[in-house]
């Protein structure tokens, strides 16, 4: 896996949420000659981080994060990998600089999306004179491509399906809520929210099973950037799992933005979408 920016070569740490994101970013920038530090977020399902430096931090433990970034000359930071679990207010520790912006800190963290969370967690990073960089430009390998990505391209009633859904995320990013919305017939039938999209999709599979929905016509997944979405955190992302879950669903294929989204474990994602007769598209920025 081969990284896109000079920016490689120079110090960074990796917030790492759930998911495998955030060890394909680490492979990628320990290729590029700069082992990474690791901060892994407590509560999320990790990797395994022994062959890295590494710490484990809770969510609001900002002062020791500072720290430890401080102590080791490290300036340019990743956000990477999911955040299922908000920390306890009792768990707050910032730092001498954001205790006046405290109240507002807790307002966005009970009551606001993932987007707004997520925006905090930069600016408060930013605050102290950390640069965010995305996942994308060190792991660039793992943006979705545009047009079909493997052996099974969509139909003209898949594109139909993917136009609902397109619409449908758009609505549901623009309002922070979530990133993927299955669509079936020209009906959309599942948006995603907080659960993610391997809950929306196991809803899906579950509705088809109670007959709820058609159990003849697949249906598609598509799934969007928010239309307010720093694009240095969170990017739409699919792998085998995915496949997998959609699949089981009964759904025919899986679309995302060519860029904007990324692809895990692409070869083995490609493979499975290919044995289960389900089509991986990279939509073409701006179609929906």
């Amino acid at each position: 896996m081969s990284g896109t920016s000079a920016r490689e070569a120079e110090p960074v740490a990796i917030i790492a949420g759930n998911g495998r994101l955030p060890f394909y970013v680490a492979e990628a920038a320990r290729e590029a000659g700069t082992p990474p530090f690791i901060i892994q977020l407590s509560g999320e399902t990790g990797t395994d981080w022994a062959d890295f430096e590494h710490m484990e931090a809770d969510l609001g433990g900002f002062q020791p994060v500072v720290a430890a970034l401080q102590k080791r000359g490290i300036r340019k930071v990743v956000l990477s990998g999911g955040v299922r679990t908000r920390p306890e207010l009792k768990s707050l520790r910032p730092t001498a600089r954001l205790i006046w912006s405290l109240p507002v800190i807790i307002r966005k963290l009970r009551s606001g999306g993932d987007d707004k969370v997520l925006r905090m967690v930069i600016d408060l990073f930013e605050r102290h004179g950390f640069e965010i960089i995305a996942a994308q430009d060190i792991a660039g390998d793992l943006l979705a491509t545009a047009g079909t990505l493997g052996a099974v391209a969509p139909d003209r009633e898949d594109r139909s399906d993917i136009d609902a859904a397109a619409r449908a995320a758009h609505v549901i990013g623009s309002m922070d809520i979530g990133q993927g919305a299955v669509s079936l017939g020209g009906r959309v039938v599942a948006l995603e929210g907080a659960e993610g999209t391997d809950q929306m999709l196991a809803r899906v599979r579950a509705m088809r099973e109670a007959g709820r929905i058609s159990r003849k016509r697949r249906g598609v997944l598509v799934k969007l950037c928010k239309p307010q979405q720093d694009l240095r955190a969170d990017l739409p992302s699919i792998g085998p799992e995915t496949v997998r879950a959609a699949a089981a669903a009964g759904l025919g294929g899986i679309a995302v933005e060519a860029g904007r989204a990324l692809v895990l474990d692409r070869a083995e994602a490609i493979a499975e979408a290919d044995g289960a007769g389900l089509f991986l598209l990279g939509l073409e920025p701006g179609m929906n």
